[in-house]
C-alpha cells in the first residue's frame, strides 16, 4: 500500500526558488545617489577654532580643547587654533579674517557667551552673519535644559552663515561643546556647507543628475530584456482535433 503524499508535501515540491541575483545586480538609483552623496558628505572640512577668555589659555582650555578634539575625530581639520581676550573689536576683527579666508569652511568659537559683563562674543559676532541660524539656538537651549534645567537660562549661543561659511559661537563650557558638536554641528555640518556654498552645491546636483540617468538606464534595460525574453519565448499552437471521419 502506497502513502499518499500530504497536500503540503505536494505545494512543496511543485514549489522551485527563485536564483539569487548575483551582487550589485539590484542595485537601483536611489542607492547609487546615496553612495555618491557618501563621497561628498564625507569630505574633510577645514574649521578654525576661536576660544575668547580672558582667564584661560590654550594649555588650560577644556572647551577649545573638546571642540578640537570633536571635530579631528571626526576627521575635519584644524586649519587654525586661536586664543584671544574677550574684546568686543578684538573678536570682531578675529572673526571677520577668518571669514575671509578660502581653506576655512567653518568657524567654531568656544567662550564670552554668557551675561557676565565681560562676555561679548555674541554682541561681537552677530553684525558679521549674513543668515542668522535661529534653529540652532533654539535647539541647543532645548538639549541643555534636559542636561542642567533652567541654568541654561544664562548659556547664550549664536549661529549663522557669511558668504558659505557656517560661524556657531559656543559657551566657553566643555560640557556644553560637546552637547552642542555632538547633537547639532556634526551631524548637520556637512549639509549646512552644501547648501550654503554654490560650488558644493552643483556637486550635489550633478551627482543627482547622473544618478537619475543612471536610474532611467537601468530601467530601459530591464523593460528591453523583459520584451527579449517574451520574444523569445516558444507560442503552443493548439491541438487539432481529432478527424471524425466526417461523422
Amino acid at each position: 500500500m502506497t502513502e499518499t503524499d500530504s497536500s503540503e508535501d505536494r505545494e512543496t515540491e511543485g514549489t522551485e526558488e527563485a536564483p539569487e541575483a548575483p551582487p550589485g545586480e539590484n542595485r537601483d538609483a536611489d542607492e547609487q545617489r546615496s553612495d555618491e552623496r557618501d563621497e561628498i558628505d564625507g569630505r574633510t572640512l577645514g574649521v578654525s577654532v576661536v576660544t575668547i577668555a580672558t582667564d584661560r589659555s590654550l594649555e588650560s582650555d577644556p572647551a577649545g580643547e573638546a571642540i578640537v578634539t570633536g571635530l579631528k575625530k571626526a576627521d575635519h581639520e584644524i586649519v587654525t587654533r586661536e586664543h584671544i581676550g574677550s574684546e568686543h573689536d578684538r573678536v570682531q576683527s578675529i572673526i571677520s579674517r577668518m571669514l575671509d579666508r578660502d581653506d576655512i569652511d567653518v568657524i567654531v568659537t568656544g567662550g564670552s557667551t554668557s551675561v557676565e559683563p565681560g562676555d561679548v562674543t555674541v554682541e561681537a559676532v552677530e553684525p558679521l552673519l549674513g543668515k542668522r541660524l535661529a534653529a540652532f539656538e533654539d535647539l541647543f537651549t532645548s538639549l541643555a535644559y534636559e542636561a542642567v534645567g533652567t541654568r541654561v537660562i544664562a548659556a547664550r549661543t549664536i549661529a549663522g552663515v557669511t558668504e558659505g561659511t557656517p560661524v556657531f559661537c559656543l559657551p566657553g563650557n566643555e560640557d556644553a561643546v560637546r552637547l552642542a558638536l555632538d547633537e547639532i554641528i556634526l551631524p548637520e555640518i556637512h549639509n549646512l556647507v552644501s547648501l550654503a556654498r554654490e560650488d558644493i552645491a552643483q556637486d550635489r546636483w550633478a551627482v543627482d543628475e547622473a544618478a537619475l540617468e543612471d536610474g532611467e538606464a537601468t530601467e530601459d534595460e530591464r523593460e528591453t530584456e523583459t520584451t527579449d525574453a517574451d520574444e523569445s519565448e516558444p507560442t503552443e499552437e493548439p491541438a487539432s482535433e481529432p478527424d471524425d471521419g466526417g461523422e
